[in-house]
């Protein structure tokens, strides 16, 4: 077995020392692993937080995060357990159906939170708006207009540091200092 100096990156050192030295609370199979902050939202609030994920489709973004984790962590450790290989890739599959649908607490954490940003009504008219033809559409094209706009964004950063690098180049060569 290697040992962790020097086997593991920076990142990787810490998910290691993480696992290593998790506390045996959070090895319970229903312990909450992460505080959300501010006052538990009503029953009725966490509704209707949920019925607003469910509708933009948000386990969409966390539906693999199990499987994903788990993975990480294999190899995170196959990195510090080369002989290892055969035993952590078996031990994986173990894991993860272990562990399955424990990604249900990011939802849970989701709808909790949303229940912290809006009043128990404002969540309520959320799902009014939602339902609505209007709210169906913005379902429906939002990612598409976050995507559109996200590489409008990259496109314009790479257009405008051209303006920028040029900027520098005309400003150094005032000093006499060709860049």
């Amino acid at each position: 077995m290697k040992s962790f100096s020097g086997s593991l990156s920076a990142a990787g050192l810490a998910v290691a020392l993480a696992l290593i030295g998790a506390p045996a609370m959070a090895q319970q199979k229903n312990a909450p692993t992460v505080a959300i902050p501010g006052k538990p939202g009503s029953p009725a609030a966490i509704a209707a937080a949920k019925e607003i994920l469910t509708m933009k489709n948000a386990v969409a973004m966390y539906a693999n995060a199990v499987p994903g984790l788990v993975e990480k962590t294999k190899n995170v450790l196959l990195g510090a357990n080369l002989n290892y290989q055969k035993d952590l890739n078996e031990v994986a599959v173990i894991v993860a159906k272990n562990l399955a649908g424990r990604e249900k607490e990011i939802g849970d954490g989701m709808a909790q939170i949303y229940a912290n940003e809006f009043t128990e009504q404002e969540l309520k008219d959320l799902v009014t708006f939602y339902k609505s033809p209007l709210g169906q559409k913005l379902i429906l094209n939002e990612p598409k207009a976050i995507q559109g706009s996200m590489a409008y964004m990259n496109e314009w950063a790479q257009s405008f540091a051209e303006v920028i690098n040029g900027q520098f180049r005309s400003e150094m060569k005032k000093r006499g200092k060709e860049i």
